[in-house]
């Protein structure tokens, strides 16, 4: 397999890699000098060089739109390529599959999002200054969009509060991507693409992301290729829902567990449809579908829902933990499902950017060891992608100690660093920009060599050890220079047998 990733975080570039190891597959990524580092766009013509030497003998291609065509996800919002550019890069696609028939592509693109927070470095400059603004024309322009001439005066209020230069460069941005989407779609009906993902990043019900998907929805229709597309709120976790998809076609059914018995109905902060419809929308992207009874499931995904609505800071009594959900229960259940030799994937998304400290103390009475998969590391789309592709690919894994590194790197980042160790951190460092550390990354990398590898060598006794694996951690550090994303480097191998007498 080929993997074209968005970036070179450990959920977007290790993790796939890791799934793909530990089914047998061989995964190759690009060398890291053609990838983006953050917002700086990676080598387009190297990464086009590195596609024409492997493409030949490949079987798969997963492929991020936006890194081979504009240089990254993250960059695709700030760099000014023309469309002509970015079209003339996505046509090797078809150029690879005409030297290659066999190759399966499987591709994905994100909808430009409208960013929650004003960050100058994911978006172009002026958002540090105008998102705000920005954000409210978005809402405004779509809103007048479904509901006609009612909304007009406030669509007209909300753009002149926009200099028009700036509006008209970030609104051109969002067309070209688009652009790029739409020929995506024609080579998805000229069987270029054997599938295709159209994810929303950090979407909300109204905005231009939300107009931008109706557009490309509409334009699935006219080409009739639903079969074979799916557009969703996601992004970081495409990659793995493919792969899973690539290595295991076949559709499987998956039975859902949520905490609350109207779990389906949570309402999430970072999408745009509720918890039960985002769940759907994954397991459709991965190759899936909902089981009929638990007898029938190829597996469990568990899903840890808040008790009405996402808060960002937990503990929080109001939204999350509330009386809606049993997590005393749920644990129960999933321990049931343990004991009966089901395979367990869990997603945990009643907070964003992080575990649940109340469901992680619950899970530790749990052989977690034995879990197919979990993750709890950021969006609620990113995390079930990623707990769907663990648990779809678990009856093909055929390296224990591939599967339990991916499960620990996983525990490792999305509990004891974004659960914990970050915001020990933050508070050491006295509360720094979440947007740029500046001199202060080398203190807070220090802090976490100090913090975080205790905690990772803990839950490795507690419920790895005695397995015949052995574990090697590294030196934690962060993949930028913001608290955002840490790097937990670990390797897990089979252990050695002892020599004795």
């Amino acid at each position: 397999m080929l993997l074209v990733p968005p970036d070179t975080r450990p959920p977007t570039l290790d993790l796939p890699v890791q799934l793909g190891r530990m089914t047998g597959a061989e995964v190759r990524v690009p060398p890291a000098a053609a990838l983006p580092e953050f917002f700086t766009p990676g080598d387009t013509g190297a990464l086009a060089a590195w596609l024409r030497a492997g493409a030949a003998d490949a079987d798969v291609l997963v492929v991020c739109l936006e890194t081979l065509c504009l240089g990254g996800m993250i960059p695709a919002r700030r760099v000014s390529d023309p469309l002509a550019g970015a079209l003339s890069r996505l046509a090797i696609l078809a150029e690879l599959k005409a030297v290659n028939p066999a190759l399966r592509i499987y591709a994905f693109g994100v909808i430009v999002r409208v960013a929650h927070d004003n960050d100058p470095h994911e978006e172009k400059a002026y958002y540090g200054e105008w998102g705000r603004e920005l954000r409210a024309y978005s809402t405004a322009f779509d809103r007048h969009a479904r509901h006609g001439e009612a909304e007009r005066a406030a669509l007209d209020a909300a753009r002149a509060a926009v200099p028009a230069d700036i509006l008209a460069d970030w609104v051109g941005t969002r067309e070209r991507n688009r652009a790029l989407h739409l020929a995506a779609l024609d080579l998805l009906s000229g069987g270029v693409l054997s599938n295709l993902c159209l994810t929303l990043d950090d979407t909300t019900p109204y905005g231009l992301a939300a107009f931008d998907r109706r557009l490309l929805e509409a334009r699935a229709d006219e080409l009739g290729v639903w079969d074979r597309l799916d557009v969703y709120p996601g992004a970081d976790e495409v990659p793995c829902a493919l792969l899973a998809r690539a290595l295991r076609p076949e559709e499987v059914p998956v039975w859902v567990r949520f905490s609350g018995l109207g779990g389906a109905g949570a309402e999430l902060l970072y999408e745009d449809r509720p918890a039960g419809e985002l769940v759907r929308a994954h397991l459709r992207a991965a190759g899936c579908r909902l089981a009929d009874s638990v007898q029938e499931a190829a597996f469990v995904l568990a899903v840890n829902t808040p008790g009405t609505r996402q808060a960002h800071r937990q503990p929080d009594f109001a939204a999350v933990d509330t009386p809606h959900r049993h997590l005393p229960a749920f644990v129960d259940a999933l321990r049931t499902d343990l004991r009966a030799g089901r395979a367990v994937s869990v997603a945990d998304i009643a907070y964003p950017n992080g575990a649940e400290a109340r469901l992680w103390t619950l899970m530790g009475g749990l052989p977690l060891a034995d879990l197919a998969g979990f993750s709890a590391w950021n969006t609620a789309g990113n995390t079930l992608g990623s707990a769907v592709a663990f648990g779809k690919l678990a009856p093909l894994v055929t390296d224990r100690a591939a599967q339990a590194e991916a499960l620990l790197a996983r525990i490792a980042d999305d509990v004891l660093y974004q659960g914990e160790v970050r915001s020990l951190v933050r508070e050491r460092l006295g509360s720094p920009s979440p947007f740029d550390l500046g001199e202060q990354r080398a203190e807070a990398e220090a802090a976490l060599r100090e913090l975080l590898p205790p905690r990772v060598q803990a839950v490795w006794e507690r419920h790895f050890a005695g397995r015949g694996l052995a574990l090697a951690l590294g030196e934690p550090h962060l993949a930028w220079p913001r608290l955002f994303t840490g790097v937990v480097p670990l390797t897990v191998t089979a252990a050695e047998p002892s020599s004795g007498a």
